[in-house]
């Protein structure tokens, strides 16, 4: 885990897909047509809590929802890449526009359409549901699934390596 902590401190955004990420990856559609999805209200914590630390947190996905652009409003999160059918343009365009290096960034996917921002950025995450090729090329494989904490994992393990958990956490206890 040691070599997970150093290459987590050397992040400064983390870049989030939603299908299977921030969500179990399963799509309820109503009658209307209309997609619903599943957001963990942890995880969502999590990611506030991130940003409060100064790590900027960005959402890439392949699909496109109203409800995503809500819930990034909801967590304070501004990058927001949607209906990247190819994911790899919209990570370099992010890189462009916030001035970063692919190394600066972690990046946390779990499906074939991931791998070429896993293989680019400097800390490559996935969860425990996505094929063996992904997990192949994952730094860290998080314990808890997709819409069920792995994105709250992923934020405090960051900022326990970034030193800066128990210092948030105790802002909770005054």
């Amino acid at each position: 885990m040691q070599h997970i902590y150093e290459k987590a401190r050397k992040i400064t955004m983390v870049i989030f897909d939603v299908d299977g990420v921030l969500t179990d990856g399963s799509l309820y559609l109503t009658d209307g047509g209309e997609e619903i999805k599943a957001f963990n209200s942890q995880d969502g914590h999590g990611l506030k809590m991130l940003k409060a630390t100064g790590i900027k947190v960005a959402l890439i996905t392949g699909r496109q929802s109203r409800c995503v652009d809500l819930k990034a409003k909801d967590w304070g999160v501004t990058l927001v890449y949607q209906g990247a059918k190819n994911k790899l343009p919209a990570f370099e365009a992010l890189l462009e526009d916030q001035h970063l290096d692919a190394s600066a960034c972690a990046y946390v996917g779990d499906d074939l359409i991931d791998l070429p921002i896993l293989l680019r950025c400097g800390l490559a995450i996935s969860v425990p549901a996505a094929p063996a090729l992904v997990k192949k090329h994952a730094h860290y494989i998080t314990r808890l699934e997709g819409g069920r904490g792995a994105a709250r994992e992923i934020c405090e393990m960051i900022m326990q390596a970034q030193d800066t958990l128990d210092a948030h956490l105790a802002t909770y206890l005054t």
